[in-house]
């Protein structure tokens, strides 16, 4: 996951519930499944080829899959089916600064955590401490502890107590009791005890309590749902597993993530003072889960653990996926971005990757094979696949190191593929470098990570059409565009049909995140949404689920005409804007390209002819228009007619303080729509141009440099048409060329070799229906196909209460040699057809 001021979405839910969609199923005749006859105007014609007899890249079965990382709350009280939080008193500040040993407990009576020599071992350092006649209750995640009536819970605590207690376990919410109270009697040194509840009604809002009728020392609280996924023990949440074994995944990449390659690559001893914020480490997440290590998520909470890598290899197998996981290489990212220099840490860590994969794979007679083996699994999980590194901004250091990592694998290992990366974008110095090196050690897989606009998803549908067929294979590790809404689902499946045309380039493919707890968000959009009840799909779900259960086992090669007039020259009004800096602006000039002035302003006067559109505070002062908050972010100011095109703008700027330089815009179209030159962006470390369209933004142009405090800078940019060359201090900084069509008709057509069937799957990404005439190439079909659809309006939004975006199937009987199909607007649509 990478993380930059302006090419990520982070925010949080601010009440909005989503849900889970349901599938519609009607069958139809070809009468009734075609729209309507579309006026002229509301249609666009098109024609799609396909040629039977020639044959495109073949599709790997494991093309599909999905990427796991504990983001946004998706393990503890999330996908790891523990109800009880901070089940082992280990929360802390080095977590999260408004963490206690205490938090979501309540002590009633006397009770303190302490991290002294009466602990249950010592890797679990923090138990609690309750006196006589008190009790202590646990208030679980969102609103409570959910259960359902009926069904079964099993509780479990460690417990010591030299002279004995009855410790009386209780369920209830504000309305009483959910199940009969448990008493269990403890006495001695640590020891676990367990019982078991059935719940009496169903709550969201339940709180487990354990209460002590003596002095008694407490860790390891844990009430687990005995309808786990599978029904294996220490398991996940059924309802969350089964979405993901619903997508039927080629794969399962784990465990992140920047949560791989942030933090200490020291583990968790005494030796490194139990560091908390540490890299994620294999070794610190299997065994006992009364043993294993806790940790400092990046992310901002605390990990227990509990879903380790035993864990992960399980629910990989669970759900059909091949496992891949990531380790760390050494070099931090995600920010932090520097590389560890400790040979003896780094052999260290090269160890522990070949033991992990003897954890995976070896025989119950090796070291790691019988660890496997004592946690209940002696049957080698089948790894073949395993990154090292996680969006390395350092290039030349992380290869320096992945070669390390890569000769010790591939001289124990040799079937192992070993997986680098890219860094944290699509493009830039630090892609190019990273590439270069991938190319020039022969690596066998690149796994590349971005996060843009729908508006980059629909131009660059042809990103992997020039990459070369001889070199490292791709990985899309990480992708998404900018949004829930289906209109982001229609541009993230267009693009999909460019991953599928080129599968012999790209051979794995994973959407991000996967999982959002609704009350612990730290990024946005992703695949699934849920709270301690329910769970739903967002549109991408839908997407992602349609091409990843209708892949296909080859491409079949097929044209399809474009859209006319998708491009124009670019055209908007001005604007002038900051982000966490102070700047003063002056003497702004938009000339048309015929000479003529269209606005001119020296704010000798009042600013009258600026709209603010964003934040911060903005006044005229000593002739200059100035935005004085140095912490406000995006402070939009614009001016001009949105029509304008062709024109040269002039403005004179002056950074006065803050952490970055000047956002200078132009082709203003609306708050979410424009484009602007950012001086000094990415804490004053580079500059770009970049393009919002509805408020999602990808860079097209960036360059390292910094702005000066204190200094005026002449800033001049000229648009004709779609051409723009940016000039600073009379100097040509750069040009730029937008001509990508942001195409919204895409196809793709594929071969189901078991079934016959050829797929053809088409995405209308526009608010008129395609009418589109189809020539199959005289291949012998069946007259009725299968027809799956996505439909809905661009900005609808799955949540919990309703499902505007879903699957409708249905049978048209209309399908010959050559055949029209009306495709909706804004959709998707996959029609299986049978050959003969």
């Amino acid at each position: 996951m990478s993380r930059s001021t302006t090419r990520t979405t982070t925010r949080t839910t601010t009440g909005t519930r989503w849900r889970l969609g349901l599938t519609a199923t009607a069958l139809l005749t070809a009468t009734a499944l075609l729209p309507a006859p579309a006026h002229a105007e509301d249609a666009t014609d098109y024609t799609l080829t396909v040629d039977p007899a020639a044959e495109g890249a073949a599709i790997d079965d494991t093309m599909y899959g999905v990427f796991f990382e504990d983001i946004n709350r998706a393990a503890d009280g999330g996908l790891y089916a523990e109800l009880v939080q901070n089940r082992s008193f280990e929360y802390a500040t080095a977590d999260n600064r408004a963490y206690t040993p205490l938090t979501s407990w309540t002590v009633d009576g006397t009770g303190q955590v302490l991290d002294d020599s009466g602990r249950l071992n010592e890797r679990n350092r923090a138990y609690l401490s309750l006196g006589a006649g008190s009790s202590v209750t646990n208030a679980g995640y969102n609103t409570g502890i959910r259960v359902e009536q009926g069904k079964r819970y099993d509780f479990s605590v460690w417990a010591r107590a030299e002279s004995g207690t009855t410790l009386t376990v209780g369920l209830q919410d504000a309305d009483g009791t959910l199940a009969t109270a448990r008493k269990v009697a403890a006495k001695g040194g640590w020891a676990k005890y367990r019982a078991t509840f059935t719940a009496t009604r169903t709550s969201s809002d339940g709180r487990l309590t354990v209460a002590s009728s003596a002095a008694a020392a407490l860790d390891m609280v844990s009430l687990f749902p005995r309808d786990t996924y599978k029904h294996q023990s220490n398991g996940l949440r059924a309802d969350l597993a089964q979405k993901v074994a619903d997508l039927k995944p080629g794969f399962l990449r784990f465990p992140g993530g920047c949560l791989v390659n942030t933090g200490s690559m020291q583990d968790y001893s005494e030796a490194s003072g139990w560091q908390r914020a540490r890299a994620y480490q294999w070794k610190d997440t299997i065994g006992p889960v009364e043993e294993r290590a806790t940790n400092a998520n990046f992310w901002g909470y605390n990990q227990s653990y509990g879903l380790g890598y035993y864990e992960y290899f399980r629910f990989a197998e669970d759900v059909g996926a091949m496992p891949l996981p990531v380790v760390p290489a050494l070099v931090t990212g995600c920010g932090q971005n520097k590389a560890v220099v400790d040979d003896a840490l780094l052999q260290r860590h090269i160890q522990d990757t070949l033991d992990l994969i003897e954890f995976a794979n070896g025989p119950v007679t090796s070291t790691w094979g019988r660890k496997r083996a004592r946690m209940g699994h002696p049957k080698p999980f089948h790894l073949t696949h395993l990154g090292v590194g996680n969006e390395e901004n350092l290039p030349a250091e992380f290869m320096a190191r992945f070669k390390q990592f890569r000769t010790a694998i591939e001289a124990k290992y040799p079937d192992i593929t070993v997986i680098s990366n890219s860094g944290p974008d699509d493009s830039g110095s630090t892609f190019d470098a990273a590439w270069q090196l991938n190319r020039d050690e022969n690596v066998a897989m690149v796994d590349e990570h971005y996060y843009n606009s729908p508006q980059w998803f629909l131009q660059n549908n042809d990103r992997y059409d020039s990459y070369d067929r001889s070199g490292p294979k791709v990985f899309l590790g990480e992708y998404a565009s900018l949004g829930n809404a289906f209109k982001n689902g229609l541009a993230e499946a267009a693009y999909m049909t460019g991953l599928e045309r080129n599968a012999d380039v790209v051979k794995l493919a994973s959407y991000a995140p996967l999982f959002a707890n609704e009350d612990y968000v730290q990024w946005a959009p992703d695949m699934v949404w849920f709270n301690n009840h329910a769970s739903w799909n967002s549109a991408n779900y839908e997407v992602q689920k349609l091409f990843m259960t209708n892949v296909g086992d080859r491409v079949v090669p097929s044209t399809a005409t474009t859209t006319p007039a998708v491009s124009g020259p670019i055209s908007g009004a001005v604007g002038l804007s900051t982000w966490a800096t102070s700047a003063a602006y002056d003497d702004v000039k938009v000339t048309g390209a015929d000479g003529k002035a269209l606005l001119g302003d020296d704010f000798s006067g009042d600013a009258t002819q600026w709209t603010q559109t964003g934040g911060g505070s903005w006044s005229v002062q000593d002739g200059q228009y100035v935005q004085s908050d140095a912490a406000a972010e995006n402070t939009m100011v614009s001016a001009g007619d949105p029509a304008w095109h062709d024109y040269d703008l002039h403005v004179k700027a002056t950074k006065k303080s803050g952490r970055e330089g000047f956002l200078v815009a132009f082709g203003v179209k609306d708050t979410g729509n424009y484009y602007w030159w950012n001086l000094g962006g990415w804490n004053n470390t580079q500059s770009a141009v970049e393009q919002a369209v509805d408020g999602g933004k990808s860079t097209l142009l960036a360059k390292a440099g910094s702005i000066e405090t204190g200094r005026a800078y002449d800033i001049d940019i000229k648009v004709r048409g779609r051409q723009v060359t940016l000039y600073l201090d009379g100097q040509e900084w750069g040009s730029f060329t937008d001509d990508k069509p942001a195409e919204p008709f895409r196809q793709v057509v594929t071969r189901d070799q078991k079934t016959g069937d050829l797929i053809v799957k088409v995405v209308n990404a526009q608010s008129v229906d395609a009418r589109t005439a189809v020539d199959l190439g005289g291949a012998k079909v069946s007259a009725r196909a299968r027809v799956t659809t996505l439909a809905a309006a661009p900005d609808a939004v799955n949540s919990e209460t309703a499902t505007p975006v879903a699957p409708v199937t249905s049978t048209f009987t209309g399908v010959a040699d050559r055949f029209t199909y009306t495709f909706p607007a804004n959709s998707v649509t996959f029609l299986r057809i049978r050959q003969k």
